[in-house]
């Protein structure tokens, strides 16, 4: 089975527009998670968000796509990162157009972020508005594919929190199957009423930014962005710069509950074993895990008891929702990203704000900047419904 590499990377979200001010965040400790600017809501004042720091005219300025009334944020979140990528894996527009080139990506709130229009065009108030034709959950996706001609198999996935990671599996899975050569994958969700009062009516949202993994975290916070990763096959890729190199990934769904995943972690431990046995090494050899850690009380327990059930010794680990907030579908393809940053310049990150950490486990989260080499990475993403997917990167040597 050919060797499956990461060729190409674009993200973009609070703290930053490219891959490279992702990294120069991480490195000096930057939080996106502040007042929203551009967001409206009445809880707009109550609580913090990790806001892409542009409006959407700025985001369509960007992409010079201004005369498109039609053209929602979560699309050009979208297309900014997909742009970077594909750039990044020197992609042209005839691969684009290969019957072997795939995109696979992901999304929760879709053009439905614009939630008054939705309201209004969906119950017949007046005359309809610009995104009459754009609420799905894969608009983006047929955008995208539309502007750059893709020729292979596309599709979106909705599986909550886990979506992106998802994303990144069944490209995986195209190319070990021989249906794709290359796979860009990822997601994109933008912040909204839709989910702001979803999540809202939880009561799992923080007035202040999280604090995953502390004994004293209040909730999440939600944030916005997008993040695409250009998988190639090991024939695909031939000789051109490998950034890293996809080894496992595992996917469970536990079923325990609609929105929480059950408290003995069967999800977290058997997506964490299964892509373990799929790279073949033991836990002892993954050197970092970015948690999913979202601030809440069920995850951050139900995770740290996974992640002392898997490893004997368990490896640093942090939650970089802490930096950026939790960025929904976004989430696994962008912690996917920031995971393959650690490994590249063997460095770890603190997980902001960890102050008290959680008393019931002895581990406790990375609290400073640490150099350190790394040679396997983990990413765990943990979705609604139990939904749980975890990946594995290592170096390209």
């Amino acid at each position: 089975m050919q060797k499956i590499f990461i060729t190409g990377m674009g993200a973009i979200s609070s703290i930053g527009s490219t891959v490279d001010e992702h990294l120069n965040a991480l490195r000096s400790g930057k939080c996106g998670i502040q007042k929203a600017r551009f967001f409206k809501s009445r809880y707009a004042e109550d609580l913090v968000f990790g806001e892409v720091p542009f409006s959407d005219y700025q985001l369509k300025e960007f992409n010079n796509l201004t005369s498109q009334k039609e053209i929602t944020r979560t699309t050009v979140l979208a297309l900014n990162a997909f742009k970077e990528a594909i750039h990044n894996a020197g992609i042209s527009a005839e691969l684009l157009k290969s019957d072997r080139t795939a995109f696979i990506s992901s999304s929760t709130v879709g053009g439905m972020c614009y939630t008054d229009e939705l309201y209004s065009d969906a119950n017949l108030k007046g005359e309809p508005s610009n995104y009459a034709r754009s609420y799905e959950g894969s608009d983006h996706t047929w955008r995208i594919t539309k502007m750059f001609n893709i020729g292979g198999v596309v599709d979106t996935i909705n599986t909550a929190c886990s979506s992106s990671a998802n994303a990144i599996y069944m490209g995986a899975r195209l190319i070990q199957t021989g249906r794709a050569d290359r796979v860009i994958v990822g997601g994109a969700d933008s912040i909204a009423k839709y989910t702001v009062n979803g999540f809202n009516s939880l009561m799992i949202l923080s007035e202040k930014a999280c604090k995953p993994f502390d004994e004293h975290r209040s909730g999440l916070s939600l944030g916005e962005g997008a993040a695409y990763l250009v998988l190639e096959s090991e024939d695909a890729a031939g000789k051109k710069h490998k950034i890293a190199e996809l080894n496992g990934f595992g996917n469970s769904n536990d079923a325990f509950h609609p929105s929480t995943i059950s408290e003995n972690a069967i999800g977290p431990i058997l997506s964490m074993n299964l892509a373990l046995q799929m790279t073949g090494i033991k836990p002892d050899l993954i050197d970092y895990v970015n948690a999913h850690g979202t601030g809440t009380m069920n995850n951050d327990l139900t995770e740290t008891r996974a992640i002392n059930t898997i490893f004997k010794k368990v490896p640093p680990y942090n939650s970089t929702k802490s930096y950026t907030g939790h960025t929904l579908a976004a989430a696994g393809s962008l912690e996917a990203i920031l995971s393959i940053l650690s490994l590249n310049n063997n460095e770890l990150y603190p997980s902001l704000r960890c102050e008290s950490p959680i008393k019931a486990h002895q581990s406790r989260p990375i609290f400073e900047f640490v150099r350190k080499e790394l040679n396997y990475v983990m990413s765990n993403s943990f979705g609604f419904g139990g939904n749980c997917t975890s990946l594995i990167f290592s170096k390209c040597i």
